[in-house]
């Protein structure tokens, strides 16, 4: 890797520090309730949405991997695609403060407005209590829980490791194939997958 450049040096020491898979969530099994606050202050339970597929996303605004669907418009569109088809969608943020990515609730509203991000709520998790117990490793990271509760899907929200938009065409989107075969009534045949992206700023 010698000669890379360096920005692609940069991506592969992302990629290299959220690839552990050790997630404190399981697959099959019920997905643990959390609450946090909203960009308005209101308080989010997860519990709050049960009989509906909920969709998570760790998000951090200053990630390359992260942009890299956001510049591109692919994730707005997945979060809309999600939530026409009844899901919920809930972004997360574990940045703690002073790190990349963290945000006050009027910097995560004005970020919201300037990429129509369409998730449902944007939640702060600046303690990273959330993010840790779920395993969160990268942003992005995705979940997908089922109307029962249950863990169905986590991981990278494609099988293109990049910060390319250009790869984004010809990828596989893992949280919209896992939506459609719910909808579908079938068991997700792709539940796990290896999340990549940059490891997030976690409170030390």
């Amino acid at each position: 890797m010698r000669n890379l450049p360096p920005f692609a040096l940069a991506a592969v020491a992302a990629i290299a520090l959220a690839s552990p898979l050790s997630a404190a969530q399981k697959i099959g099994a019920l997905a643990q309730n959390f609450k946090l606050t909203d960009v308005n202050g209101k308080t989010v339970q997860l519990s709050q949405f049960r009989g509906k597929t909920v969709v998570l996303e760790w998000h951090n605004p200053g990630c390359p991997f992260v942009s890299k669907h956001y510049s591109s418009g692919n994730m707005q569109a997945t979060q809309k695609a999600a939530r026409d088809q009844g899901a919920i969608w809930l972004t997360i943020n574990s940045g703690a403060k002073g790190k990349q990515g963290h945000m006050t609730g009027s910097e995560a509203k004005a970020l919201i407005a300037r990429q129509n991000i369409q998730s449902t709520n944007y939640l702060l998790d600046a303690r990273g209590l959330v993010g840790k117990a779920y395993g969160a490793r990268a942003t992005p990271h995705m979940y997908i829980i089922d109307d029962s509760g249950i863990l169905v899907y986590q991981g990278a929200i494609d099988d293109r490791p990049t910060a390319d938009t250009a790869d984004i065409k010809d990828a596989r989107n893992h949280v919209l194939a896992a939506l459609k075969e719910i909808r579908s009534g079938d068991k997700v045949s792709v539940a796990q997958s290896r999340p990549y992206g940059c490891s997030v700023k976690y409170a030390s």
